[in-house]
């Protein structure tokens, strides 16, 4: 089963493709139609966006090629890994926190979304129920229990506790 970043990733690299083979050709033509190329901003700024698409598309292959060596099978399946769900207690304070860890391109702080590349990703990692965690912040030592864990097999149904 393919991780749902790389669909996402593909999808990106469609709507890349088609404005580097379907829209920047149509500006550079209508650019290059006002005449003189040496001194035509339009045309300058639509081989910049060309540039800049075509690097993209670079780094977005690169990386879907990169996230592609990850399947289903090799994500853990009782412990803290790529896609679980985790609700935390911090244990100083007693509040009660739910992440999803997700890869940086994934990231949305606000719906709970962080990397597992985070000081707080990396401390959750292969981590199971019960389970404390000590994260180094700007603010100092925070110290973590995991009180729930969905991993991503147990959110597709397929997971074994």
């Amino acid at each position: 089963m393919e991780l749902p970043i790389v669909k996402r990733l593909k999808r990106d690299l469609e709507g890349l493709y088609h404005e580097l083979n379907v829209r920047i050709p149509k500006d550079l033509q209508e650019a290059a139609a006002h005449g003189d190329l040496s001194e035509n901003a339009e045309y300058e700024a639509a081989r910049a966006r060309q540039d800049f698409v075509r690097a993209r598309i670079a780094q977005l292959e690169e990386r879907a090629r990169q996230l592609a060596l990850y399947n289903l099978s090799s994500i853990p399946q009782a412990v803290v890994a790529y896609g679980s769900r985790v609700k935390l207690e911090e244990v100083e304070v007693g509040e009660v926190t739910e992440y999803q860890i997700v890869f940086p391109e994934e990231v949305d702080p606000a719906a709970g979304y962080i990397s597992l590349h985070s000081p707080l990703g990396q401390a959750l990692l292969h981590k199971e129920i019960g389970d404390e965690v000590e994260v180094v912040t700007p603010q100092g030592k925070r110290y973590y229990q995991i009180i729930s864990l969905l991993t991503l097999h147990d959110l597709n149904g397929e997971g074994n506790s």
